[in-house]
């Protein structure tokens, strides 16, 4: 079981982090197995459009930090991730102009299907509303 975590965790540390941005593809192409579905309520991405949305998130957020508060296994291949995710946006922030003054620091869930050591799902949810309010007060 703790294999399973060992799988996840560098997509926090390594990914989701403001120092990896020179390294997405790598990153993505190790952890991230080829039928990858990143998966919220209002879309689903494949391995591409992942690889293609990640350096566009870590260029509006330089200084992004994900910091995981806890990991669960769950069901065999499963890996529930509770993270705090701070940064301080450059630019339009889903439709909130910033000026990398202000900083927020929110809450995010995933929950992670793993396969022959790489990550096949990620159904994820984070509290955006949370940092609107943060990023205009």
């Amino acid at each position: 079981m703790e294999n399973l975590k060992e799988i996840v965790k560098p997509f926090y540390t390594e990914l989701l982090t403001a120092n990896s941005l020179e390294r997405v593809a790598e990153v993505i192409d190790t952890l991230i197995a080829d039928n990858f579905q990143h998966i919220n309520t209002a879309e689903t991405h494949d391995k591409a459009q992942f690889k293609e949305h990640i350096p566009g998130v870590l260029k509006l957020i330089p200084d992004m930090k994900t910091e995981i508060q806890e990991m669960l296994v769950a069901d065999g291949n499963r890996v529930i991730v509770r993270s705090i995710v701070t940064g301080k946006p450059r630019g339009n922030f889903f439709g909130v102009e910033t000026d990398g003054t202000k900083q927020f620091s929110v809450m995010a869930i995933d929950v992670h299907t793993i396969e022959n050591n790489q990550i096949t799902k990620i159904y994820h949810l984070e509290e955006w509303t949370t940092a609107f309010r943060q990023l205009q007060s």
